[in-house]
């Protein structure tokens, strides 16, 4: 026990970080966090059908608080306590209150405030009028869906890192409804590429990305500066991999790997490689085609998480190809792939993929400027600039302009839909109740029309009525779950030492860590000298090898509802310490802040061709599920069966549009 307490001390777990959820500086309560009543002691009757709720109905709210600004706060986010646990008591079939009639009649009521649904609202608006009486639900304490913003301000600075969806980046190029939305939000992505993106920062300080090898897995702790970047220089990549705790023949492999060209399957087209590619994952590439040693198994175990929340042995060959992972460089595939995106050729060897680009808090940016297009007087008072993205960086939301009486777009925080139904028949009726919990009570509205850009999987609990083919295609849609952590260093003056910037750890606890990418926009700078204090963005997927992938999707998902907030500080702690050791890295003194960003429901489910039958477009799950039902629609990225930020507007949209023609 003694020696236990001793390596806690040693990492840092006695120090006084901020462990607990603060805001301002200011310690803010559970039950704050998750909003206060919505109606006062004096309003606690059913309110009248005005179509105007009482003047209390959202004062005491803990987003209308003086200082509430949630991206500051640090602990436990993405799904914080206080989220989730109404959703699963309806799940477990456990009663709700009685609900209370706040006498709401909206045109639309959205549910879900992440990027699918604040552009849900924004095209109902453009389509319906800015009069549109609209109300905008989450079951958060912010708004953004996984596009969370991680906020700090260390040693006076302004640090900010995404706590969730990390930029604009796509297997297709945008098109014409994405794309649109983003420049009417004033953020010029072709200019913002040129002039804010800052990535060679690190290399040309002679910085480099390293591979940590742990002893749990490889039987030593050794980091080899070098390993797992450039695969273009073979001299360099040999070199490295010698350091490696390997066997020679694993060494001889991974170079092999990295920089032969070989054709693995010689005698058969390009096609035909493809649909044997497509059938078998990139482990039984390597193990049974290759044929490497069970070490280099484990070196590459990793190496797909970070893009499909799952290691290779649950990932295709093909798809390892069409996101140009090592191995088929000699094997003259043709561009166009059997991927993700469906049996026809939509892969990144297609098209390119979009443009990319990253904000300062990853695509929380653009949930920040569709709140502002929405409801301007919370982000500056006005409607958006031309130069829209430089200004929205570093400004300040004032949550408590989100949900104002009587103004003609709310948007109310710590709500959780628990239910939408139809009052009448559903083909005929011509208006939704929808109740939610909100701070142990349960409230309905009304509305002409309801788009669900909520997780689709919850939809059949909150519309049982829906027909049973359509709720069995909605179970079916399992979301990969993932960590995205902030830590908060005092400087990085380790890293400089050791020549490093990011590192892959196959066997950690995370994966894959890096320090804070390089990004200037507006009066927004990045942290330059090593003596400056910076974030590091740490990745963890949490899944079991071996299983199907959706079953490790519910054994990670499992995993991080279950793992409390001390046991990711400890591994943060100590994966840190063990691997920044030489550079003379404390967690203990280095460490001042963590946010772990916690999503059990993380990217959108995708066509695996290792799981899942080859079925057309119109009967695959996502496309069954997303049907409209009377007078609701669906929309998130779910919807759109592709984990991407465009998919979510998209999705937006197609929902609205079915609103507004029936």
């Amino acid at each position: 026990m003694k020696e236990d307490l001793s390596s806690d001390r040693a990492l840092g777990m006695d120090r006084p970080i901020t462990r607990r959820d603060f805001l301002n500086g200011v310690a803010v309560g559970t039950a704050a966090l998750a909003g206060g009543p919505l109606l006062a002691d004096d309003s606690a009757t059913p309110a009248p059908p005005s179509g105007t709720p009482p003047a209390s109905a959202a004062s005491s709210a803990a987003q209308d608080a003086p200082g509430y600004y949630p991206p500051l706060l640090t602990g436990m986010r993405g799904s914080h306590p206080g989220s989730f646990e109404s959703a699963h008591a309806l799940r477990d079939g456990k009663p709700s209150p009685a609900p209370v009639d706040t006498g709401e009649q909206y045109d639309l009521i959205v549910v879900g405030a992440g990027i699918s649904g604040l552009a849900a609202a924004h095209f109902y608006r453009e389509h319906a009028g800015r009069a549109s009486r609209i109300l905008i639900l989450d079951n958060h304490d912010d708004f953004g869906g996984h596009a969370k913003r991680n906020e700090f301000h260390l040693d006076g600075h302004l640090n900010l890192l995404n706590g969730g969806t990390l930029e604009i980046d796509s297997p297709r190029p945008y098109g014409k409804v994405a794309d649109g939305l983003l420049r009417t939000l004033g953020i010029q992505v072709d200019k913002l590429i040129k002039t804010t993106q800052h990535f060679s920062f690190y290399e040309q300080m002679g910085l480099k990305q390293g591979t940590f090898f742990d002893r749990e897995t490889f039987g030593a702790d050794k980091l080899v500066l070098g390993l797992g970047g450039s695969r273009s220089d073979k001299s360099a990549l040999a070199q490295a991999v010698l350091q490696a705790p390997l066997s020679d023949r694993a060494r001889q492999e991974i170079v092999q790997i990295e920089t032969a060209h070989i054709d693995y399957l010689p005698g058969i087209s390009s096609a035909e490689k493809k649909q044997r590619l497509s059938r078998m994952s990139y482990e039984a590439f390597l193990r049974d085609v290759v044929k490497v040693d069970p070490a280099v198994i484990k070196y590459y175990q990793a190496i797909t998480m970070g893009e499909w929340g799952v290691g290779i042995d649950a990932v295709s060959a093909l798809d390892c190809w069409g996101y140009y992972m090592p191995g088929f460089q000699g094997m003259k595939l043709a561009k166009g792939s059997i991927s993700r995106m469906g049996p026809t050729p939509a892969g990144y060897e297609d098209t390119g993929g979009s443009y990319h680009l990253h904000f300062p808090d990853g695509n929380a940016t653009i949930a920040r400027s569709l709140v502002r297009d929405l409801i301007p007087e919370a982000v500056g008072g006005r409607a958006q600039p031309a130069n829209g993205a430089e200004e929205i960086v570093t400004a300040r939301v004032d949550y408590s302009q989100l949900d104002r009486a009587g103004a003609p777009l709310r948007l109310r925080l710590s709500s959780t839909v628990i239910r939408a139904r139809h009052l009448g028949d559903p083909e005929a009726a011509k208006q939704v109740e929808v109740t939610y919990m909100r701070a142990g009570g349960a409230y309905t509205a009304r509305a002409r029309g309801v788009v669900l850009a909520c997780y689709n999987m919850m939809i059949p609990y909150l519309c049982p009525e829906l027909p049973a083919p359509q709720k069995a295609a909605l179970h079916s849609l399992v979301k990969t779950p993932l960590v995205y952590t902030s830590v908060a260093l005092s400087n990085w003056r380790s890293f400089a030492a050791l020549k490093l910037y990011g590192v892959y750890s196959p066997g950690s606890y995370h994966t894959y860590f890096h320090l804070n990418p390089h990004v200037t926009i507006g009066s927004y700078r990045s942290t330059k000298s090593p003596s400056e204090p910076i974030l590091v963005h740490m990745v963890r997927t949490p899944c079991k090898p071996g299983l199907p992938e959706h079953d490790q999707n519910r054994a990670g998902r499992a995993e991080l509802l279950a793992t409390p907030f001390e046991t990711f500080e400890r591994n943060i702690r100590d994966q840190l310490g063990r691997t920044l050791k030489d550079g003379g890295f404390d967690p203990a003194r280095d460490i001042t802040a963590i946010t772990v960003n916690r999503w059990p429901h993380g990217y959108a489910p995708e066509y695996n061709p290792l799981f899942e039958p080859d079925l057309p477009e119109a009967e695959r799950p996502h496309v069954l599920g997303r049907a409209q039902f009377g007078r609701i629609t669906i929309a998130n990225s779910d919807a759109g069966g592709e984990a991407y930020t465009d998919s979510a507007i998209n999705q937006g949209y197609r929902a609205v549009l079915e609103l507004l023609r029936s």
